[in-house]
């Protein structure tokens, strides 16, 4: 019997476009909406507003980064 890979967030695409765009989406998205480490406050409540741009729930800094997560070798700005 074949192994089935369970893919929560892309189960909304049915069938349709393909095994391997929704394998890519499905890695895309895991990504993206994992919790990550604020570079500033070291939290780990990170959220992404837009593509690139990320907040900290708690110290609520806005930074840049690559579109679906941010490089985690960010400089903090000297105070």
């Amino acid at each position: 019997m074949a192994v089935v890979k369970k893919h929560s967030s892309v189960k909304r695409f049915g069938s349709r476009y393909g095994k391997t765009i929704r394998d890519k989406v499905a890695r895309i998205e895991k990504r993206q909406k994992q919790k990550h480490c604020c570079p500033y406050c070291s939290y780990n409540q990170v959220k992404r507003i837009a593509a690139g741009i990320w907040q900290c729930k708690k110290c609520s800094t806005k930074f840049t980064g690559e579109a679906y997560s941010f490089d985690k070798k960010v400089i903090k700005e000297a105070n």
